[in-house]
Formats: C-alpha cells, structure tokens, sequence
C-alpha cells in the first residue's frame, strides 16, 4: 500500500448517538485510516478534538479492544480511575470486557490529536457509564437502547421531537 494522502481522506464529523447526544460530539472529527487503506480487521482513526469537546461519551466495549497514542496537544483521559493528563507520545488501552468506561476531553485552547486503533468484530455491545444506555452493533447498523435493552425515551436523549 502506498503512503497515505491524508488531505485525499474525507474528515468525518459527529458520531452515531441518536437525538441531541450527537450535538456532544460537535468538537470531534476523524480521518478513517483504516478504511482509506482497505483494513478489514482493525480500525485505524485519526482524531481530532477542539478545545472543549470530547472524544465520545465515557463507554467500554465488551468484544473490541481499542488502543489510543496522542500525536499532538493535550487531552485528559477520564476513566474510572480519575482523570490523567494525555501528551504526544502518551498511550491507553482499553481491552474487550473491562467494564473502565473511559473518554478524553480538550480542555486546552489548542486542538489535540490521537491515532486510536480497535479490533473490528461482527457484532459489538458498549456501555455508556454516565447514563443508562447501550449499543448494538451488527451488520444492519447501531441499535441504541438503555442497559436492560427496553428503548431509550425522549428526554434521555434529548430529543423533543420523540
């Protein structure tokens, strides 16, 4: 595979989070590296937050491992241990079925980069440790849903239109 082009690789913004959960993510955008070079068995991204956005609401996965290197600013990584300052060259893992639910925060007035790279399973469930919802992931898509698996209502996504 040649060098990437990085500036040929389209900046997904956002995330998958039904109702207003999405507009959380406002902060985050990411180059799909993995994808952009035809990997099928782990994902590669690069991301990017903003000062004042977050990299994901604070989740774990229970079948895909995932392993996080900062390449540029500072972030701070929020897992169930605390708060812990993350620097280029700083890396985490989080492996399948360790219910740490974790995510980093910018809390700078710089923009921070990590490379993050996760196991790619057919299906996948992660939990979300601040509020009472789940996801399932299968080949038709992300079913959200609270953590007995009964369906999320309006006012906890924050949603108005439900």
């Amino acid at each position: 595979m040649p060098k990437l082009d990085l500036s040929r690789i389209e900046r997904r913004r956002g995330s998958v989070y039904p109702g207003k959960l999405d507009a959380t993510m406002d902060g985050r955008s990411s180059l799909r590296l993995g994808d952009a070079s035809g990997l099928t068995q782990f994902g590669v991204n690069l991301v990017q937050i903003e000062p004042g956005g977050m990299s994901s609401l604070r989740h774990y996965h229970m079948e895909q491992d995932e392993f996080l290197m900062m390449t540029s600013g500072t972030l701070v990584l929020v897992d169930d241990d605390g708060e812990h300052e993350m620097q280029p060259g700083d890396c985490a893992s989080f492996p399948a079925g360790d219910p740490n639910g974790h995510h980093l925060i910018n809390r700078t007035d710089a923009p921070a980069t990590f490379l993050v790279v996760g196991t790619r399973t057919p299906t996948e469930t992660a939990y979300y440790s601040d509020i009472d919802m789940m996801v399932k992931q299968d080949a038709s898509g992300f079913a959200f849903t609270r953590k007995d698996g009964s369906p999320l209502t309006a006012d906890q996504i924050g949603d108005d239109n439900d």
